[in-house]
C-alpha cells in the first residue's frame, strides 16, 4: 500500500477515535449527574429505557475504539490493509468502506456463509 494511502487511513482512524473518545466522556458526564425525581413510574421507565439505549451505543463504540486502536497498531507495524486470513491486500475500496476490517472481502464473504450455515 501507498505511503499516501497510509496516511489518508492513518489520518481517518484518528480522527475517528477523538470523535468516539469525546462521546464516551460526555456519556460519563450526564451520568453522573443527579437524576430526575419523576413521580410518574411511566416517566421513569422511559429514561431508564433511554439511558439502557445510550449505554448500548456506547458500549459498541467501545468496541469500535479497541478497532481503530489496533487498526492504527497495524498501519505503524505495516500490517494493514493485509487479509489476515489469506495475506492478499484488501482492496481500498473496502478500507474505505470499513478501515477497522482485517479480512478481504472474499475471505469474509466465506467466513460469513460458514457462520450461516452453521446458524451462528
Amino acid at each position: 500500500m501507498k505511503q499516501e494511502d497510509l496516511d489518508f487511513f492513518k489520518a481517518l482512524l484518528t480522527e475517528r477515535l477523538n470523535e468516539l473518545l469525546s462521546h464516551a466522556d460526555t456519556t460519563v458526564t450526564g451520568m453522573t449527574q443527579p437524576k430526575d425525581n419523576y413521580a410518574d413510574p411511566t416517566d421513569r421507565a422511559s429514561q431508564e429505557a433511554d439511558r439502557s439505549f445510550e449505554l448500548r451505543i456506547r458500549d459498541r463504540e467501545h468496541k469500535l475504539i479497541k478497532k481503530i486502536k489496533k487498526a492504527l497498531e497495524r498501519i505503524e507495524n505495516g500490517t494493514f490493509g493485509q487479509c489476515e486470513m489469506c495475506e492478499e491486500d484488501i482492496s481500498i475500496a473496502r478500507l474505505k468502506a470499513r478501515p477497522v476490517t482485517t479480512q478481504c472481502i472474499r475471505c469474509k464473504t466465506r467466513e460469513e456463509d460458514r457462520e450461516k450455515a452453521l446458524g451462528i
